[in-house]
Parts: structure tokens; C-alpha cells; sequence
């Protein structure tokens, strides 16, 4: 069995680590030390690292993990981040043999032009996909655009509903405040923030969501619904729009939302 736990870092990061009862992958480690607390609290030992593009929040931690752990380090190909040692790309699989666990690498660019995730349909269901999509949001658009940013969200809307989708920052409440404005007479929304204001009054975590429930309530997912058509509308005056447009229309206004 392999469980799935977020070690908290910074301000709203989340390191997945994966691990059975003795070894670990992590996700995106930003910073080192709450990874190596972790690993030696539960007695495990670390055998990969999995990065998914090349922001310090993201990267930050390589170094010294390399340090105590002789491993590899998937990612994509990236000047800035040097310590990758297998570069990974679309449709490339990675098997992780002490855990038993196969990962496909889907490109997603949009965030960053080398945007990768990572999908697993054994030992069960998710994909770890960065800074691209959240729950109820998306990541900004920084160096790639818009036209890839939706192709990438509608790529991973294609996955299993079943799938977990592990993010990588507690953005929830703050994504959802925006939803509601495009969207606010959408009763399974309302409902996920019930949800969510209790789990982050608990302290606990919002994620993961899942595929299905994006597809209900993620605007960024919705752009051909006619709901979110009309308020792409309304928002920037333009008569006819087709759904990339509405896509554009909702991340700019997201961008300076308050």
C-alpha cells in the first residue's frame, strides 16, 4: 500500500511524498528540512525525487536531499534546475520498482514552458501536476500562454474522474472566492466551500480533489459551459467568444482579483 501524505513548506506549499513502510518518493521539494524530518520520523528511505518545473518553490530542496540520498531526480529539460539527472517528457513512463508504482509524464506547459505532471493509474489513481491545475483554479500563465495553459487543463480534464489530483499550494478558499463571481448559483460549489472552510478552520488539508468534481465546479475546466460563457461575456463586453477566449477572458481577471 502506498500512502500519499502533504509535508507542509513555506507558506501554502505542499511536498507529496509517497512511501510504503520504508521507502519514499517526494514531489517538488521547495525546501529540504521538513522532508528530511519527515523521512526520519517514519523510517524511510528516500528513492526518488519528481519535478514537475523549475521554480525555487519547487526545486529548492534538491540539493540537499542529493546530498544524503545517492538517487534520481526526473524532471523536465530545464537550464534551471541543474540537478536533474533523467529528463522525462510525454508519454515517457518511470517506474519506481521499490514501491511499485508506474508514473506517465504528461507536458502541460502554460505555468512555465516545460511544465510536466505526473500520472498513476496503479497502485491506484492521481496525477501530481504542480502549479497547473488547483483546485477550483489553475496556475498563472508566466511564461508560456494562454492558447497552452487551456489545452493543458482540458488534457488533464481528460483523465479518469477518478483521478486524485495533487496541487501543489492551499489556494482553495481563495480560488473558490473567485468562482463564486463567475459562477454563483452552482449549488456543488457551494458546497465544496462548506467543505474546504471547515477543513482549513481544522487545520487540515483541501486536497486532493479530484477530476470529477473540477469538471463541476473549476470555472477554468468549464469554459464551454454556457454559465461561464455568459459571465466571460458580461465581463469583457465582447458579443462572441469561443471557449480559449473565455478561458483568457477568466485568467486575466483571476490575475487582478482581490
Amino acid at each position: 500500500m502506498i500512502n500519499v501524505y502533504p509535508v507542509r513548506a513555506f507558506q501554502d506549499n505542499y511536498i507529496w511524498v509517497l512511501h510504503d513502510d520504508a521507502h519514499a518518493i517526494v514531489v517538488d521539494p521547495g525546501i529540504s528540512d521538513p522532508i528530511i524530518h519527515y523521512l526520519q520520523a517514519n523510517k524511510l528511505k528516500l528513492v526518488a525525487i519528481l519535478i514537475t518545473h523549475h521554480h525555487d518553490d519547487h526545486t529548492g530542496g534538491i540539493s540537499d536531499l542529493i546530498k544524503l540520498f545517492d538517487i534520481p531526480v526526473y524532471g523536465p529539460q530545464s537550464e534551471s534546475i541543474p540537478d536533474v539527472t533523467d529528463v522525462v517528457s510525454e508519454s515517457e513512463e518511470i517506474l519506481i520498482k521499490t514501491l511499485g508504482l508506474k508514473l506517465k509524464v504528461l507536458n502541460i506547459p502554460g505555468h512555465t514552458r516545460e511544465h510536466i505532471a505526473y500520472y498513476t493509474d496503479h497502485p491506484f489513481q492521481g496525477v501530481f501536476c504542480g502549479d497547473t491545475l488547483f483546485a477550483c483554479g489553475c496556475g498563472r500563465v508566466f511564461e508560456g500562454t494562454h492558447e497552452q495553459m487551456y489545452a493543458s487543463l482540458k488534457k488533464l480534464s481528460q483523465l479518469p474522474d477518478n483521478t486524485m489530483i495533487y496541487c501543489t499550494h492551499e489556494y482553495t478558499l481563495s480560488n473558490i472566492r473567485f468562482a463564486k463571481c463567475v459562477d454563483p448559483e452552482n449549488q456543488t460549489l457551494l458546497n465544496f466551500e462548506m467543505l474546504c472552510s471547515q477543513l482549513v478552520s481544522e487545520q487540515r488539508p483541501t486536497l486532493p480533489t479530484t477530476i470529477e468534481l473540477e469538471k463541476a465546479i473549476n470555472p477554468f475546466l468549464r469554459c464551454d459551459q454556457p454559465a461561464i460563457i455568459n459571465c466571460a461575456q458580461n465581463h469583457s463586453k465582447l458579443l462572441t467568444i469561443n471557449s480559449s477566449e473565455v478561458f483568457s477572458i477568466l485568467r486575466q481577471w483571476k490575475d487582478s482579483f482581490r
